[in-house]
């Protein structure tokens, strides 16, 4: 018979096990955000975690959850039993004094996403409708997990959780065998290591209270979040009471170095924005990078040139800064502009903020008990007369009041870098550097943005629709170059990437081709057809209303029109690169949205 692991049986995610545990010992650490591909136990991993905490409630938050299930309400059969208004409390509160599990955090709605992370700082909940005002205790510890490929959560709402941890994307063939066998067993065998585990946690806690971290311990954290790129104080928080919920687990009177490793690891080096420098002793630093001086430029447009030189060995070119010309802020997209509180504008439909009631069918859209009721109450003198009953509410179909939701009309930001041979000739370090400038603006506009290169025989996305920045960042600097250039599949990537973002509620997809527009590698057709099968597929580009910004990274004496055709058969703006900062470009972009 199969049966669900209990926690101490889960095979192969340790770390994530321990994690959880000094989740248990210190609340204080307010969440675990657990990253791993479906399959993988973390549902599993995140419901055993109910097993440390018995007496404390464990509430799952639903994906569909609206303002009415986190908040609660009125309770419509309480109220009319005892004549006066009765409060129901939502998921939020329900969850006060445990833990609250939400299972793909990165789809989570923005209403729903804003009102857990108010909770999560404010550890209360304001109930504010329905005729109710209430303030109701909502302290909770937060259990969150999400699938990399669909996505990361927002970046505010993920720096709340204390400890992150990804999960192994694959397991050993011994640790698949073990996992297999212990579902097929008797769980019996586990309750004794499951009690254990449940009293070295109560002694922990107990523990927790007499131990401290030295100045230095403290100093040697704060090195360590500098040198991995990491702003704010609550990093340097957390990890401080990660360290003391390790010691406190151990059982040892003080905070060793094991304890500031284990911390680094679950806080600390998942927030990494760059890799720390290796010390002096371990390696010698790497050799400076060429200056870019005109004369630099000269040799780089003469290697391009010629024709009979081999292509370039597959490297890792930094990000430089890139300029583009006044015209880019003319783009056509400009008219499209924030409104007075900064957003993108709105949109209205099932999901959202609700921002009031009308009038409707209720067999289209969530009915409004509240308003429902208050619409009938005038009327329920003159039916009571009519009909001869007094106990009963009266409704009509005219009463009937339905829900309107509002969600902000955000946008895609689709980078597609050509990272072929014949970009290390030319400007690949400028394209780093414009696409970095136009992460952080979509960043500031709250836009998701997604990167996908091309480079040998074959179209990869690197970075799901998401917006972090920094995840986007750290893909684009460890991204290689050389190979052939297959557009065709850029421009199916194009197209599949805009019909999974739509399908998800964002339905305006802005892509960004940084590429010279030469193409030599083709998708299904032979070699002498390359030209008609990329032209095929930009004509499906612009049919499927993706709007496009072709941005030419060949060298201007030694382009021969191919961006610029490009351009064209997309139906979109053509901008050239020229060799300066990176401002403009963002610039350009951002009023494409």
């Amino acid at each position: 018979m199969q049966t669900v692991l209990p926690f101490p049986a889960l095979v192969g995610i340790e770390l994530a096990q321990q994690a959880l545990l000094l989740l248990a010992v210190d609340p204080g650490l307010r969440g675990v955000a657990l990253a791993a591909a479906a399959g993988s136990g973390k549902s599993t991993l995140a419901r055993g975690y109910r097993a440390l905490a018995a007496d404390a409630p464990f509430v799952e938050l639903p994906l569909g959850s609206d303002d009415d299930a986190l908040l609660g309400g009125l309770d419509l059969e309480a109220t009319l039993r005892q004549r006066r208004r009765v409060a129901r409390p939502g998921i939020l509160a329900r969850a006060n004094g445990g833990a609250l599990y939400i299972d793909q955090l990165n789809l989570l709605g923005d209403g729903a996403a804003n009102l857990v992370l108010a909770a999560m700082e404010t550890r209360t909940v304001a109930l504010e409708r329905e005729g109710l005002s209430l303030r109701l205790p909502a302290s909770f510890v937060t259990i969150a997990s999400y699938d990399v490929a669909e996505g990361m959560p927002r970046r505010h709402l993920l720096d709340r959780f204390g400890l992150h941890v990804m999960l192994p994307r694959q397991s050993a063939a011994a640790e698949r065998a073990t996992v297999i066998d212990r579902h097929w067993s008797p769980i019996d065998d586990w309750h004794a290591a499951l009690a254990l585990l449940c009293d070295g946690v109560a002694a922990a806690r107990a523990a927790l209270p007499q131990l401290a971290l030295t100045a230095r311990q403290l100093e040697r954290l704060a090195e360590a979040a500098v040198a991995f790129g990491v702003e704010g104080q609550r990093v340097d928080l957390f990890a401080a009471r990660a360290a003391r919920a390790a010691a406190a687990l151990a059982l040892r009177d003080q905070v060793t170095d094991d304890d500031l490793r284990l911390a680094v690891r679950l806080v600390i080096a998942p927030r990494a924005t760059r890799q720390p420098e290796a010390p002096a002793e371990a390696a010698p630093p790497p050799p400076p990078p060429p200056p870019e001086a005109p004369a630099d430029d000269h040799a780089a447009d003469a290697a391009a040139a010629d024709a009979s030189a081999p292509p370039p060995d597959e490297q890792v070119l930094t990000a430089l800064g890139a300029e583009l010309p006044e015209a880019l802020t003319g783009l056509p997209f400009a008219t499209v502009r924030r409104g007075r509180t900064g957003s993108r504008g709105a949109t209205l439909g099932a999901r959202g903020r609700h921002i009031r009631s009308l009038a409707g069918d209720p067999r289209r859209a969530r009915i409004d008990i509240g308003a429902t009721l208050r619409a009938a109450a005038p009327w329920q003198p003159l039916r009571r007369a009519a009909g001869g009953t007094s106990d009963r509410v009266m409704l009509r179909g005219t009463d009937l009041r339905v829900r309107q939701f509002r969600t902000r009309a955000g946008a895609l930001f689709l980078f597609v870098v050509d990272a072929s041979g014949s970009m290390a000739l030319n400007r690949m370090r400028q394209a780093k550097g414009a696409v970095q400038a136009l992460l952080q603006r979509a960043y500031v506009h709250r836009d998701r943005v997604a990167l996908l290169a091309f480079r040998g025989d074959r179209a990869e996305v690197l970075l799901p629709p998401s917006q972090s920045v920094e995840l986007a960042q750290r893909a684009l600097d460890i991204l290689p170059t050389g190979g052939g250039t297959p557009l065709a599949a850029a421009l199916l990537g194009v197209l599949d990437v805009a019909r999974q973002a739509r399908a998800r509620g964002i339905l305006q997809t802005v892509a960004v081709l940084l590429t010279d527009g030469r193409a030599n590698v083709p998708l299904r057709a032979p070699r002498e057809a390359l030209e008609q099968e990329v032209a095929a597929l930009a004509q499906a580009v612009a049919q499927a209303g993706i709007r496009t910004v072709v941005v030419d990274t060949q060298r201007a004496y030694l382009s021969a029109g191919h961006a610029a055709r490009l351009a064209r058969a997309l139906g979109g703006t053509y901008v050239y690169l020229p060799n300066a900062h990176a401002s403009a470009i963002a610039d350009a972009a951002t009023a494409a949205r």
